[in-house]
């Protein structure tokens, strides 16, 4: 049976898409370059170097899957949400945000997994053309990856490995962190699932 080509392929051949996913990737490398090479106050105690490899590796996987698994067109639009979390946390730290606003963290909390599961279901909807289970799968895995950045970092901070035991986490703000994410990500599963996904068929007469 012939499926009709998702609107994420469409989306991905659109050279909007690609310059900014382009722009994303260059904003993010810049933004570390920055943060580590100058060391603004902003970044004191941020712990750049240690974030550098865990946020610049997003960038490569899409690459690499696309190489692998040879896609045509690009998954741009996979690729650019993948790395615009990375950027949006990186840009708020290195320009004070999380400084001098204090409600940053919970809104990029819900932003950011808005974005993840973005990224997810661009992917996903390259190659499977069932959108009936996708929303709760996109719901869980933005569940399960706020459960895992919480466990890292309360690990991080009780070791104060890469520079980071002054962070002030507490029960309220985990508990916080967790509905904020989660519930980001059912959000960014179902408009993903509506603006992304494949169309609903309806029964032949």
């Amino acid at each position: 049976m012939d499926h009709e080509e998702p609107p994420v392929v469409r989306i991905d051949r659109h050279k909007a898409t690609r310059w900014v996913n382009y722009a994303m990737k260059v904003g993010l490398v810049v933004a570390f370059a920055v943060a580590i090479g100058l060391t603004p106050d902003t970044v004191e105690g941020k712990a750049m170097g240690f974030r550098a490899p865990l946020f610049l590796a997003p960038i490569v996987i899409v690459p690499i899957l696309a190489r692998t698994r040879a896609w045509d067109p690009y998954p741009h639009t996979a690729d650019a949400l993948l790395a615009a979390p990375f950027l949006i946390d990186t840009l708020g730290n290195l320009l004070g945000v999380y400084d001098n606003f204090s409600q940053t963290d919970d809104v990029l909390h819900a932003l950011n997994w808005i974005l993840l599961v973005g990224a997810f279901h661009a992917l996903r909807f390259r190659n499977i053309h069932d959108r009936r289970d996708a929303v709760l799968l996109g719901y869980g895995l933005g569940a399960v990856a706020i459960v895992w950045w919480e466990i890292l970092e309360w690990a991080v901070s009780e070791d104060g490995f890469g520079g980071t035991g002054g962070l002030a986490l507490t029960y309220e703000d985990t508990i916080g962190d967790l509905f904020l994410s989660s519930t980001g990500g059912l959000v960014g599963s179902l408009l993903a699932v509506w603006l992304l996904g494949p169309q609903r068929t309806r029964p032949a007469d």
